[in-house]
């Protein structure tokens, strides 16, 4: 028996059994969405056991969110955000939250790595399939509204619209226009969006 022949299939955790997971993820999560693509798939692409994939990234949301390499979980600061007043005000709290962390320059490169991603091939896929149920749902779910499947991706196009005005394209007046007068020029549109009526 050769030295390699008992490591067929599983790879013991290793320091690039993360990336190789990550890898496989962002394969799958490219290629068959996010309710196409099963732990099970990934652990399998990657030569590992499931119960790996589960030991490094948690559920498939954590996997999902790992495999874009945010700097940030959206969702340990969007939903706290949206529910820390009355639901009238959620937009304004929520478009606060996004621009303080797009504005922090520490974490903005990193950021904006991830929104050049969305040009790949597979990146319609990644928003279209994980973004919007894995991290605007549960802003959805915590606010209580109606109609999320049509309301949350009318929030998206917004604040989508928004980052790549300010901060990818640097479109003035948005490049340079303060915090605070960008979420009020924005957050009564957002708002509507979220619990007004809606055509």
């Amino acid at each position: 028996m050769t030295a390699g022949a008992g490591r067929r299939g599983r790879r013991p955790g290793a320091p690039d059994t993360r990336a190789a997971i990550l890898e496989a993820a962002r394969a799958r999560f490219g290629e068959l969405g996010f309710a196409g693509t099963t732990i099970r798939a990934v652990a399998g692409d990657a030569g590992v056991d499931a119960a790996l994939v589960h030991h490094y990234f948690g559920t498939k949301d954590d996997l999902f969110l790992a495999s874009l390499a945010l700097p940030v979980d959206p969702r340990r600061l969007l939903v706290p955000a949206v529910t820390a007043g009355d639901v009238e005000g959620a937009a304004e709290r929520m478009l606060e939250t996004f621009v303080s962390v797009w504005d922090d320059p520490e974490v903005q490169p990193a950021l904006l790595a991830v929104v050049r991603g969305v040009m790949d091939p597979a990146g319609p896929v990644l928003v279209r399939e994980g973004f919007l149920p894995v991290v605007l749902r549960p802003v959805a779910e915590a606010l209580g509204i109606d109609r999320p499947d049509h309301r949350m991706p009318l929030v998206a196009s917004q604040v989508m619209g928004l980052i790549l005005m300010r901060y990818v394209l640097r479109v003035e007046p948005l490049a340079s226009m303060p915090r605070e007068q960008l979420v009020a020029t924005y957050a009564p549109t957002i708002q509507r969006y979220l619990t007004g009526n809606l055509p």
